[in-house]
């Protein structure tokens, strides 16, 4: 009786590969990527999400230095070590002739109109408000009170309304209480000549016509008192 011999390759099971598998199944092959070579959804998710943050942080970090930018005060101005003031160290009028002016007088009676150069001789504080303007008015009992103590010591107050009207103007000035001389600058050529860029503004003249200091803001009354004493010296 013959023994029928078997060969090993009929015994051996031939079994599917599994990596076929998982692809038929899945659709993802080796390192996350789809058959054919396309990344997965969870893959491609997470990168969107990485890209996203990263130029969310650059825009994040060109935002700070924007405003770094706009905070920071322009070269020449500092604040004033007396308070919230800006006070420019290197302003282009400093030192020099302050601008004359011819300006029509602002007051509830005919008065001639203040002419700058009629004042040679004397310090002058010059303070540019307008009525539509807060912190003018937060400043003017300051240099009310300034004026009525200066005013001793012959230094003359002159308040410049800047392109305003006059009925405005005027009740500004009463509401206010100001008493010292006022002009009114309706068409902005003499802020203009003085480089105000906003209200308020104040300018210290010395006796020679000289402007010894300037505040391009709201002053305070340690700033007034300190610059006042400039021209009294």
């Amino acid at each position: 009786m013959e023994t029928e011999i078997i060969s090993p390759e009929h015994t051996q099971t031939e079994y599917p590969n599994v990596g076929a598998i998982a692809v038929a199944r899945d659709g993802v092959g080796p390192c996350g990527t789809l058959s054919g070579g396309q990344v997965s959804p969870g893959r491609s998710r997470k990168r969107s999400i990485i890209i996203f943050v990263v130029v969310s942080l650059l825009n994040a970090g060109l935002l700070a230095l924007l405003w770094s930018q706009l905070v920071t005060p322009a070269p020449g101005l500092n604040n004033s070590s007396t308070g919230n003031a800006l006070t420019s160290t290197n302003d282009p009028l400093k030192g020099k002739p302050a601008p004359d002016f011819t300006l029509a007088a602002l007051g509830t009676h005919a008065e001639p109109p203040i002419h700058l150069a009629n004042l040679r001789g004397k310090p002058v504080v010059i303070n540019f408000w307008a009525s539509w303007c807060s912190p003018c008015a937060d400043e003017a009992p300051l240099l009310q009170a300034a004026w009525q103590h200066a005013g001793t010591k012959g230094v003359i107050f002159i308040g410049i309304d800047y392109q305003d009207t006059q009925s405005d103007g005027l009740s500004f000035l009463q509401k206010q209480g100001i008493t010292y001389p006022s002009a009114i600058d309706a068409n902005g050529a003499t802020a203009i000549n003085y480089g105000v860029t906003g209200t308020p503004e104040t300018f210290f003249i010395d006796r020679r016509g000289v402007v010894v200091a300037t505040v391009r803001s709201q002053i305070t009354a340690q700033q007034l008192q300190t610059d006042v004493a400039l021209l009294t010296r």
